[in-house]
């Protein structure tokens, strides 16, 4: 039997842009699957559409078209309200947790609110399931009636971990989780979300342009590019052996630990900005940063299965004359 938790099949958002009236293409037929109790990364620079990928997925966007599959549902398919009971196992951590939580609510009130919006009503029941939600995330029971302001950056992060877990989620789409954190409390933060996979079985999805927290965690990571995924795998394959050219230079951007081996090491410098995703390039979307680009890369390059779990979007990819570094 299939362990499958989501899959998002040829996934498309558009928006409509206010000021020329052109279409924004953040997403352009993404194909993503993510299996129980595994956590997958999904990197790339910003703006490439990360982020539009788990916001559609949880609802705050609609897409152009495309399926969002939980455990064989698709959820665009269904009604209204039997789109919001499917979606109640699947749950967002925004980026910025300052911003996520009403500075009017202390952080009791704010986790009561997501637990009386999941229709529990019973106060000791309330009361007791606050506690445990708290302690879930390693925060202390007298935090409760703090405000946000209050609070250190890592604290309300976890506060807003335990508000998504008040209605026992099985997916937990993590937008950039740590980015504001000092180096310390990301740490932590990714040992939680470990920690809350092993324990309650949950699968998660971390956005983020930080390669190294992503290897750390993630058994799969997919690679994003102006709205289309570029390179996918194992972890362990993707980071040893990156066959995509703007996976590897993104992997040569990540400071080696060893200050003799990071004075020697090369890195791959891209040239240009990232173009608009109004207007991306024919073909190839990386080709006009890519040191190995040919005249081949104005088609559109294949999907080329490597091995059973390493996936390339390129003409060239594992070709030798893409340098590795």
């Amino acid at each position: 039997m299939s362990n499958r938790i989501l899959d998002v099949v040829d996934l498309k958002t558009y928006f409509q842009d206010e000021s020329t009236g052109g279409i924004i293409k953040a997403c352009d037929g993404v194909n993503l699957q993510m299996n129980e109790g595994e956590i997958v990364g999904l990197v790339g620079e910003s703006g490439c559409g990360k982020s539009t990928i788990g916001r559609t997925i949880i609802g705050l966007e609609p897409p152009f078209s495309g399926k969002i599959i939980y455990k064989g549902t698709d959820i665009l398919m269904e009604s209204r309200s039997n789109r919001s009971k499917v979606r109640r196992n699947i749950q967002y951590i925004f980026q910025d947790p300052y911003a996520a939580l009403s500075p009017r609510q202390t952080v009791w009130m704010s986790i009561e609110e997501a637990l009386i919006i999941n229709g529990e009503k019973n106060k000791k029941a309330i009361e007791s399931r606050v506690k445990e939600l708290l302690i879930s995330v390693g925060l202390e029971h007298y935090i409760s009636d703090s405000y946000p302001r209050e609070l250190s950056g890592g604290q309300r992060q976890r506060v807003c971990i335990a508000r998504a877990l008040a209605t026992n989620p099985k997916v937990l789409i993590c937008d950039e989780p740590a980015s504001s954190l000092d180096v310390s409390i990301r740490a932590q933060i990714m040992n939680l979300f470990l920690k809350l996979r092993d324990d309650l079985g949950m699968s998660l999805l971390l956005i983020s342009h930080d390669l190294s927290s992503v290897r750390q965690a993630a058994k799969t990571v997919y690679v994003m590019y102006l709205g289309k995924i570029v390179e996918s795998g194992f972890s362990e394959n993707v980071y040893a052996n990156p066959l995509n050219p703007y996976t590897q230079s993104l992997l040569s951007a990540v400071p080696d630990k060893n200050p003799n081996v990071e004075r020697s090491r090369k890195k791959i410098l891209l040239s240009g900005d990232v173009p608009s995703p109004m207007n991306p390039p024919s073909g190839c979307r990386f080709r006009t940063r890519c040191f190995a680009a040919k005249e081949i890369c104005q088609e559109v390059p294949p999907l080329q299965q490597i091995t059973a779990d390493h996936n390339v979007l390129c003409h060239f990819a594992g070709a030798t004359h893409i340098e590795k570094n």
